[in-house]
């Protein structure tokens, strides 16, 4: 059976995970609100292990996973745009770009699990995948929601 659709979709999910691993490091380094840089700091280390199951799977599946980040794209864009709220010590610019990036990998997952042609064995590895996805996703919402008031 050939599995180089499976490969592709995951290697993509795998650029997004990285660019969000990226993004939540530069967060923590520069929030000012000790509990955000602690929650950026678990979200990063969280998403990298996501990357690693993928790229295992990837390897598994007999092919090379990818291993750096996107450098185009609406993600890293995303991540960009937090790097200048950052600059501006702005938290609350910071946390609504935080979560804007959740919700584009989010999407990501969601447009992959989709997918009618992915293998059942994949299929499974994205679906534990998504449980990581969906709790950051909904950490960053709440944190959102909790500055707005």
């Amino acid at each position: 059976m050939d599995k180089s659709h499976d490969i592709t979709v995951i290697n993509t999910l795998i650029a997004t995970t990285l660019d969000s691993v990226k993004g939540y490091r530069e967060s923590a380094e520069d929030s000012q609100v000790a509990t955000h840089a602690q929650f950026f700091r678990e979200m990063s280390e969280e998403r990298s292990r996501v990357a690693s199951d993928l790229q295992a799977h990837v390897r598994a599946l007999g092919g090379e996973p990818e291993m750096e980040s996107s450098t185009a794209g609406a993600v890293h864009r995303t991540w960009l745009n937090i790097k200048e709220a950052v600059t501006g010590q702005d938290e609350g610019a910071i946390v609504n770009e935080v979560e804007r990036g959740e919700d584009y990998i989010k999407d990501k997952y969601e447009v992959a699990l989709r997918d009618g042609d992915l293998s059942p064995e994949t299929r499974g590895v994205l679906e534990k995948c998504m449980e990581s996805i969906r709790k950051g996703h909904d950490r960053a919402s709440a944190m959102k929601h909790a500055l707005a008031h």
